[in-house]
């Protein structure tokens, strides 16, 4: 059976696949993602990237967003923010959006 995950790259456009939804959840007051008979309590900077993960704006676009948003090194972002995503898809929270074809 060929693998599900992606390999996450500057170029990559990830998104949550279709089963996941990141919700805040009110009663505990944290950002969470919930997957069939998975939840995943994400970090604060964790949540802020997969807020940016829309599937149209690439890994390199994200990494330069928050590049000038903290004011930090944009190679130690990128980084962290690949090797981040990277352990996302691999637990399967991640997926990357694909061309439409006609």
């Amino acid at each position: 059976m060929a693998s599900r995950n992606i390999s996450v790259s500057e170029t990559s456009r990830p998104k949550l696949p279709r089963h996941a939804k990141l919700k805040f959840d009110e009663t505990r007051q944290v950002w969470v993602i919930l997957a069939p008979e998975r939840v995943l309590a994400p970090d604060e900077i964790a949540v802020e990237v997969l807020q940016l993960c829309n599937g149209v704006r690439s890994v390199s676009e994200m990494v330069d967003q928050l590049a000038v948003k903290y004011a930090a090194p944009r190679e130690a972002i990128s980084g962290d923010v690949v090797a981040m995503l990277q352990d996302l898809a691999d637990k399967g929270f991640l997926t990357e959006a694909r061309e439409k074809t006609p």
